[in-house]
């Protein structure tokens, strides 16, 4: 028998083309709508804050280690509430299936951020003509949204501009009752634990820490070449870049931008849903970010991104059969590293 060579292709096709992400502000495609017996909003937004590890009593029964303490890895988000500013209705267009805007009604009081990313805000707003057409436009609509933004001044990372997103209204079949709820929440506040509820699990969307231009040993992990004096044309690099013709492989590993990409993690579970930032916050703060001053939600697992990062939070889109479902049991956070 001849020698069985194993040798898998070096990197992915499926996250191409690995160049920087176009905004910082993840752009999710997909929104699961669980029927949750309620109108809610289907995701939420939160700024990494760091990583704690977690000692809690495994829970999932099929674990040969059930009922007993087990040390996690955690990652803490603070998740300021967001301000609901506008609710936009869609339709289905026939012509080609897609969806299109057909009517939004704002709240008249913005808040004086927003126009740091806003810069076309009307002066004058009537918000009883805006109405009317809604309840005109509701026979047509098949999803409703909202439009929210981000409140940073809240968190403690120092920053003013927030960052506005729009994310579905569901968790109930009727149109109506969306709509509903969309108007009660119009200007106020939504909060996470309004959103999400501790044991539960998330898919958390992000962009990953930026690396820059970086060769095809840390980008596609290429073996190392031997260096003996016949490889005089180096060792960091690939034996060939592919044959004479076709010009160019798009397969071959090459160098180029590495990080900052736009990554999403199925199913973190949360640990810990909090409002008192006195339970997580360490002596002297986060390293990179300063104190927790808001709500925080703790994610078991780790989180792309660096601190500060800005992460979009939604219900699972490939949730497993078997999870459990209640709150774990929290021995102890440990914030020690920090201190």
């Amino acid at each position: 028998m001849g020698l069985k060579i194993h040798r898998p292709r070096r990197g992915s096709m499926g996250v191409y083309p690995r160049k920087r992400a176009s905004d910082i502000v993840p752009r999710v495609r997909t929104w699961p709508d669980p029927q949750l017996g309620k109108p809610s909003l289907l995701g939420f937004a939160a700024y990494k804050v760091g990583m704690i590890h977690a000692v809690l009593v495994e829970d999932k029964q099929t674990s040969p280690l059930f009922g007993k303490e087990i040390v996690k890895a955690a990652t803490v988000l603070e998740a300021p509430p967001l301000k609901i500013l506008a609710i936009r209705l869609y339709s289905l267009d026939p012509t080609n299936g897609y969806r299109k805007s057909i009517g939004e009604v704002w709240t008249p009081e913005i808040p004086r951020d927003v126009a740091r990313v806003v810069k076309t805000l009307p002066k004058s707003y009537n918000l009883e003509d805006r109405l009317k057409l809604l309840d005109q436009l509701k026979p047509a609509a098949v999803e409703v949204r909202a439009l929210v933004s981000t409140q940073p001044r809240l968190a403690g990372i120092g920053k003013k501009t927030p960052e506005l997103l729009e994310i579905p209204i569901g968790g109930v079949a009727s149109i109506d009752e969306r709509i509903k709820y969309g108007l009660e929440i119009l200007g106020k506040e939504v909060k996470i634990a309004d959103v999400f509820s501790e044991g539960k699990l998330i898919d958390v969307i992000g962009i990953t820490k930026g690396k820059g231009w970086q060769g095809v040993i840390k980008r596609f992990g290429v073996t190392i070449l031997p260096r003996w004096h016949k490889h005089r044309k180096g060792h960091r690099r690939t034996g060939t870049i592919g044959p004479q013709s076709p010009a160019l492989m798009f397969t071959q590993p090459r160098p180029g931008q590495m990080g900052f990409h736009q990554r999403s993690e199925y199913n973190k579970r949360i640990l810990k849903i909090g409002s008192n930032p006195a339970e997580i916050n360490p002596r002297g703060g986060w390293p990179h970010y300063g104190l927790v001053k808001t709500d925080y939600v703790i994610l078991a697992g780790s989180v792309q991104g660096p601190p500060k990062r800005l992460i979009v939070l939604r219900h699972p889109v490939r949730p497993p059969p078997k999870a459990p479902t209640a709150a774990p049991q929290i021995v102890w956070l440990s914030v020690q590293k920090s201190a």
